[in-house]
């Protein structure tokens, strides 16, 4: 996708400035969710709220005709180019239709009005003259800029944050993503309440309060105090609920390390393919869309190497530049499945205008979890829509990276080899003659450790194998 499907990009010096979908969709499932995700759509014009935008602090998202607008701060123009379209498509993700797009070439964003005072009046033309209800800013504006820009532009402005914690709010579905995305996003509202008129009297007794009489009268509350008790009380519950549900899964990683069984994540960048390829896998039959964020809950599926050792594959929420801290913070017990993994399975999407920057913002995301020291197996997806020039970069600074085709299969079988060779190896070599009615021992050493040779004798099978140590002992009685 480029600029020019979509919308003109306008920058304000004098700088110049879909993947089709698979015919069978066999290999994803039958894709119920994607389903019911689909029968429901916003339609743009319809519904508006344009009467009111100083209630900023409880007004629901409803973005429908908007205007982007950036700071170019630094970088190439075709950085802040590509900076523009993926807030195009994130916009277009959350059911907007995107009208126009402005750059504004700065050192840094204006304290004030993130674009500068002078630059406001020419969106403001922009937003009347498109009919836009909505403006996005590309970056996290600060609540004085918030205010300044939606008293001078008046319609309803939001920023990056908001626009991705809108889209994590739409696509979440089990009650730990939406309780995650809920926590995100009043921590997020927190810093950002404000008050007008008499939102911001006292409540105060005697006459002023109805007669309430003696003993009524005070300071009380103003209404910013009272919402934002309301918050730390909602927050105070959600992470009491967070803490049960990491209860189950600290439960479920416990069993997994007890039978020594290896982990795999898949991670990467949001609608690099990470769901195709855990569906080319393992048949796991997760959620695809080609829409950014589509997969939020983490599924988590068995599979098998070539020599039958059994591991997890698990498919992760997809990362961004510029991922919200709030967010990071509320998917932190999530993403700890990512951190405690033995092999990180990093999908990058070849045919994206910047991979290399998808490849930087995802391992940034990875370090601020703790998985930035984690084994990682770089992928190359959509090579049969990349351009020959991206995959000849991509070799020459990742070459030991995997390409593949989730849509073809193409490269699938040298991926499997490549995260067989990674995964991590019993270090106990032993040689047994195991009798047949202990056949569950020689499970044992399939799922979990590595059977070099076999060969069924009169009394039993004579193996030799490499296993973990706990698995060691119980064989020793059959050593040889």
């Amino acid at each position: 996708m480029t600029a020019d499907d979509h919308f003109d990009i306008a920058f304000s010096d004098d700088t110049d400035p879909e993947i089709a979908r698979d015919p069978d969709p066999s290999p994803d499932g039958e894709q119920l969710d994607l389903a019911d995700r689909l029968s429901l759509r916003r339609v743009a014009g319809l519904s508006t709220e344009l009467t009111d935008v100083t209630e900023v602090e409880y007004r629901r998202l409803q973005l429908e005709r908007v205007v982007l607008v950036g700071v170019w701060t630094s970088g190439t123009p075709q950085d802040a180019e590509n900076s523009m379209v993926e807030l195009a498509a994130l916009a277009e993700t959350a059911g907007s239709q995107v009208l126009d797009a402005l750059i504004q070439r700065r050192s840094r964003p204006d304290p004030a009005t993130f674009i500068g005072r002078g630059k406001v009046d020419e969106l403001r033309e922009v937003v009347i003259a498109s009919g836009a209800d909505t403006v996005i800013a590309d970056g996290e504006l600060e609540p004085a800029q918030l205010r300044n820009l939606e008293d001078r532009v008046k319609v309803k402005v939001v920023d990056r944050t908001v626009l991705i914690l809108d889209i994590f709010a739409a696509h979440a579905k089990s009650a730990e993503g939406k309780a995650q995305v809920e926590l995100a996003q009043l921590q997020y509202l927190k810093q950002r309440l404000r008050g007008w008129g008499g939102n911001l009297s006292r409540q105060s007794g005697g006459r002023a309060a109805g007669g309430v009489g003696i003993g009524g009268r005070g300071p009380g509350e103003t209404k910013l105090e009272t919402d934002r008790r309301r918050l730390n009380t909602r927050i105070a519950v959600l992470r009491r609920k967070l803490r049960g549900m990491d209860e189950v899964r600290r439960t479920k990683r416990a069993e997994r390390v007890r039978r020594r069984v290896p982990a795999v994540a898949v991670v990467g960048y949001t609608n690099a393919g990470k769901s195709s390829l855990v569906n080319r896998l393992t048949g796991a039959g997760v959620l695809v869309d080609d829409a950014l964020f589509a997969t939020l809950d983490p599924t988590t599926r068995r599979s098998q190497t070539g020599d039958h050792r059994v591991y997890t594959l698990t498919d992760t929420v997809g990362f961004v530049r510029h991922l919200p801290h709030d967010l990071v913070e509320a998917f932190r017990s999530t993403l700890e499945e990512t951190a405690l993994a033995d092999l990180l399975v990093h999908v990058v999407d070849g045919s994206d205008p910047d991979p290399l920057g998808q490849v930087t913002a995802v391992r940034q995301v990875l370090s601020d979890i703790g998985a930035g020291t984690t084994p990682e197996l770089l992928v190359v997806n959509k090579i049969d829509t990349a351009s020959d020039e991206s995959l000849t970069i991509l070799r020459g600074h990742f070459p030991d990276s995997v390409p593949v085709s989730c849509r073809t299969g193409e490269g699938l079988d040298e991926l499997r080899r490549a995260i067989d060779a990674r995964l991590p190896r019993p270090l106990v070599e032993i040689d047994a003659l195991v009798p047949y009615e202990r056949g569950d021992l020689i499970n044992r050493i399939h799922q979990s450790g590595e059977l070099l040779t076999q060969d069924h004798g009169a009394t039993g099978t004579r193996l030799t194998a490499r296993v973990h140590p706990d698995l060691a002992a119980d064989l020793e009685p059959y050593a040889v």
